[in-house]
């Protein structure tokens, strides 16, 4: 890297903090840059995520530009020879202590935070295959419903593709995806997307539905919605209606559910491969704090269940405070809700066993996501 690009990179990392997370500046600084080559961009970003991924290893008597440095030849000799990283040193040098309390650290978790995050987009149904063949450098993750799913692999700015202001794809992350299988509605039923945030799960929601139906979107950001009601309208989904709700006991609709999402905001564990700065910005109080909320949040989404509709949670996080605890409470708390076993949906053949399910980074490269599912006794 040339001394200027390691100085945008210095300059984001020492900007960033609680407040102010490196990804949000990152996409800030690069965007003053102006005509910045894209692969200079491409280096100043690999640096700075490379920096917060290797902290744990970096020399405290270096300087900030010697760090930066030093974290990209680890990063390089991660990726070429991973096998020289022991599991036990990932294990304690990738993560901050206290998340060893709230989860189990694995080895294979832990190498999965170190390596690169992969790409992934869901087409538009029924185009899986032409899709990739018109973006080339993509991986068809399944078949059957899985045929949409995609693995990018190339170094093209999809946002400036044709067929993504086409709606033809979406950037979602795999385990996302694998929210709205769970979800599995039906055409013309109605589903309430209770933190529907800028609306990626809702997409998917509505391609599962072929449109039809109606599924109720809503956010306590404003802001978001805007920004769903753009993403609708490019993806051409027409049979939704946002409106805001901040997750208290008066819900925005007296409409009754075939199924409810709960996307809960949470901790963002799972995306610690993806958001390396999140690592050392979260805390136990995070946790706590956030539990007590999606507790509430289910408690009062619950309410607006037919008999015999679906509630599903999801949270793209792993620790215990968050996810069986949070499920075990509402079990615990509503006794109407009966615990809905599901199968994962990227395993082929799996079968329904439980009604949680926990999807790690190290299993098929997406975020770690837990999701779990109660139907509502009928009358």
């Amino acid at each position: 890297m040339t001394p200027y690009l390691i100085g945008l990179a210095q300059g984001v990392v020492n900007a960033a903090s609680r407040e102010k997370p490196a990804d949000a500046l990152l996409r800030e600084q690069l965007k003053s840059q102006g005509r910045l080559h894209p692969q200079d961009a491409a280096d100043v970003t690999h640096a700075v995520f490379s920096y917060y991924r290797w902290l744990g290893w970096l020399d405290s008597k270096k300087t900030l530009d010697e760090k930066i440095l030093q974290a990209a030849r680890f990063a390089l000799q991660f990726h070429e020879a991973p096998q020289r990283f022991p599991d036990a040193e990932l294990v304690s040098r990738s993560v901050p202590q206290w998340i060893h309390e709230q989860m189990e650290v694995s080895g294979a978790w832990a190498r999965a935070l170190q390596s690169e995050p992969r790409l992934w987009l869901r087409a538009r149904h029924g185009n899986g295959q032409r899709v990739a063949q018109i973006l080339g450098h993509c991986n068809v993750f399944g078949s059957g419903k899985l045929s949409d799913t995609l693995e990018y692999t190339g170094h093209d700015d999809l946002f400036l593709t044709p067929e993504f202001h086409a709606g033809e794809f979406e950037l979602q992350d795999l385990n996302s995806q694998a929210v709205g299988f769970v979800c599995a509605p039906n055409p013309g039923e109605t589903w309430w997307d209770a933190c529907a945030g800028e609306g990626g799960k809702l997409l998917h929601l509505s391609a599962l539905m072929g449109n039809k139906g109606l599924i109720w979107a809503s956010d306590r950001a404003e802001w978001r919605l805007r920004k769903l009601k753009r993403r609708t309208a490019r993806a051409g989904v027409y049979n939704y209606r946002s409106v805001m709700w901040d997750g208290g006991p008066r819900l925005p609709t007296k409409t009754k559910f075939d199924g409810v999402l709960v996307d809960a905001p949470c901790a963002g564990v799972g995306t610690w491969q993806r958001n390396p700065h999140a690592r050392w910005t979260t805390t136990p109080q995070d946790v706590a704090e956030l539990g007590e909320l999606q507790v509430r949040l289910l408690s009062h989404a619950a309410s607006s269940l037919k008999p015999g509709g679906k509630l599903i949670y999801a949270v793209c996080t792993l620790t215990r405070g968050e996810t069986v605890n949070v499920a075990d409470a509402l079990t615990k708390n509503l006794p109407e809700l009966e615990p809905l076993a599901i199968a994962d949906p990227l395993q082929r053949d799996s079968v329904a066993e439980s009604s949680q399910l926990v999807l790690q980074p190290q299993d098929h490269g997406g975020n770690g996501m837990f999701i779990a599912a109660w139907r509502k006794a009928a009358a």
